[in-house]
């Protein structure tokens, strides 16, 4: 341990949580739970979905009030009831879903809520000088002149902590604050939360990127169940600890590679092309095959997903299925075609959050499942509870809303929505961002399922331990061309090589 780390371990204690207990109906989400944060720390909290973090921090911004338990700040006993007034006791949440104004500026942004402003009219020199002062405490390096909606995903997350530390709160709660980012944008991302710890505030990570834990953290506390299991200083701590501690059991491998025969090819892209987003892409993927698809953000992996799918259109290059060449101009031209695209964003593509599990099932193959304009019920709940049951869907009770699941069911009723058209072609885009590390697994296992039946396989990730591990080779893009092809077994460095232009084409 450093000398940095040795005095961080003895700051002053700015949050205690006690006995923190919460139920919802039939329900027992948190049980007896202790917390304790200390100023300028990182301290990150790890679970597995349903463990209980978003709930507790849910009952430290206010949103939910405690069963039973006390909540201490700087040693005073408080009641949050609100956000608002979990803020006027300087906690600040920053979540997953980013919370902006798109055709607002950041400096508009930033000074949401407290605007100066005079008789009604906005200070506007006032409010750009403040999101410039609070920009340049963090070493944000974003232009408060910006309009929101033309940044990049990581930009906006900086806006977004921006905003919140703009309070000057004690307390900054980060809910999954790299899930939308590439390796190389994490950085960036951690060289703000340094900054933030630096400046005395008590951060508060959470993630299901063990890995990054385990590089930003000074202190981990692991909650399983409702419960707290462990907390501890990072220092020691192994990835293979948090998740035994996690799941309550050795899982060696989160991301199983099954060996399959890997036959003729299925799936060849020739010379794909679409204006400012990818130019002359070519690759093909086989029966039986995982092709990885690695890459910085906006290096075009999804944008030539889309375009394979026929979500957007392509300027020019063709798509070749089985031997034929293919015209593919919208997503149930692809369906029939035999390609199923799983999209990054689940909850705003993938699925219809207020329909059943059944219903976003068998949504892709409802005129399979008609006779004369008649949905067959019985047939399409049969096929639904068969699939959610392969899936391993938690509760696999079909008549469930699916907005009730967690993330990681939530995905696997994706997966099982494609599942059921039976596709020669999967193209996964981030399939296991925002899942615990059981949830990964299961999926893994379930691609594994698909590419033993000969599916070929797309996988497009931003994380490269999940590329590695599961590809058979690795197609990697920078600027919207192929800058390597890699085969089996390659590095990070290597992709991190390719992913930044350092390789010759």
């Amino acid at each position: 341990m450093s000398d940095t780390e040795s005095s961080r371990v003895g700051n002053p204690v700015v949050l205690r949580m006690d006995g923190i207990s919460k139920s919802f109906p039939g329900i027992r989400a948190l049980i007896t739970v202790d917390l304790e944060v200390r100023a300028g720390q990182v301290h990150a909290i790890v679970g597995e979905n349903g463990a209980g973090k978003s709930t507790l921090m849910r009952i430290l911004n206010g949103v939910y009030q405690p069963d039973e338990g006390k909540i201490e700040l700087d040693g005073v006993v408080v009641r949050l009831t609100s956000p608002i007034e979990a803020k006027k006791h300087g906690i600040a949440m920053v979540y997953q879903e980013l919370n902006l104004v798109p055709d607002l500026t950041v400096a508009e942004n930033i000074c949401l809520g407290a605007t100066p402003a005079i008789g009604g009219f906005v200070r506007r020199g006032e409010q750009r000088a403040e999101a410039e002062r609070v920009l340049s405490q963090l070493d944000a390096g974003v232009n408060p002149d910006d309009v929101v909606g033309t940044l990049s995903v990581s930009q906006q997350q900086i806006v977004e902590i921006a905003k919140a530390y703009r309070s000057q709160p004690r307390i900054v709660v980060l809910d999954e604050p790299t899930s939308s980012l590439s390796e190389h944008e994490v950085q960036a991302m951690f060289r703000l939360v340094r900054r933030l710890r630096d400046k005395g505030a008590a951060v508060i990570y959470i993630s299901h990127r063990l890995r990054e834990v385990l590089e930003i953290a000074d202190q981990v506390t692991v909650l399983r169940d409702g419960r707290m299991i462990e907390s501890r200083p990072i220092a020691g701590i192994t990835t293979a600890d948090m998740i035994r501690l996690m799941v309550g059991r050795e899982l060696t491998d989160i991301f199983p590679k099954r060996e399959v025969e890997i036959g003729d090819p299925v799936l060849k892209v020739s010379g794909l092309s679409r204006a400012g987003a990818f130019h002359d892409v070519e690759f093909e993927v086989r029966s039986g095959e995982i092709l990885g698809m690695a890459g910085l953000v906006g290096a075009g992996r999804t944008e030539v997903a889309r375009a394979i799918f026929g979500l957007d259109r392509s300027d020019s290059g063709t798509v070749t299925l089985d031997g034929q060449e293919r015209t593919i101009q919208s997503p149930a031209e692809a369906v029939r075609t035999g390609i199923a695209y799983v999209p990054e964003d689940r909850k705003r593509d993938g699925l219809v959050q207020q329909m059943s599990i059944r219903d976003n099932i068998t949504l892709a193959i409802l005129p399979s499942l008609a006779s004369a304009g008649w949905i067959r019920a019985g047939e399409q709940q049969r096929l639904a509870v068969e699939k959610a049951t392969a899936m391993t869907v938690n509760p696999p009770v079909v008549d469930r809303n699916v907005d009730t699941l967690s993330g990681g069911n939530q995905q696997k009723v994706v997966l099982a929505k494609w599942l059921a058209t039976k596709p020669r072609v999967l193209i996964l885009d981030e399939p296991t961002r925002g899942v615990d590390v059981g949830a990964k697994s299961d999926i893994h296992h379930i691609i594994g399922d698909f590419v033993a039946q000969g599916t070929a396989v797309i996988l497009i990730s931003s994380e490269l331990p999940e590329v590695i591990a599961v590809s058979d080779r690795i197609l990697v893009l920078h600027e919207g061309a192929i800058s390597a092809v890699l085969p089996r077994g390659s590095s990070e460095q290597d992709v991190m090589r390719a992913a930044t232009g350092e390789v010759e084409q």
